[in-house]
């Protein structure tokens, strides 16, 4: 997925690559280069898929069967 971004004429360059930042950031792109940086292990997704969904329970953002938090 290209990303485009213009930058005007008289912008600072300063303010262009914040807005390029921010940009990247709402793509997901940078979060996805993280997670590709390093190979990680299927177990060890399993295990850290696990315990933020354990984490999840005891600060009571589970979303219920009927869609309602607890």
């Amino acid at each position: 997925m290209p990303l485009r971004m213009r930058v005007h004429d008289r912008e600072p360059i300063g303010l262009a690559l914040r807005r390029f930042k921010k940009l990247l950031e709402r793509s997901g792109l940078t979060k996805e280069l993280r997670k590709r940086k390093h190979f990680e292990k299927p177990c060890e997704v399993r295990r850290r898929a696990k315990l933020r969904k354990e984490s999840a329970i005891r600060k009571g953002k589970v979303e219920g069967r009927n869609g309602t938090y607890r």
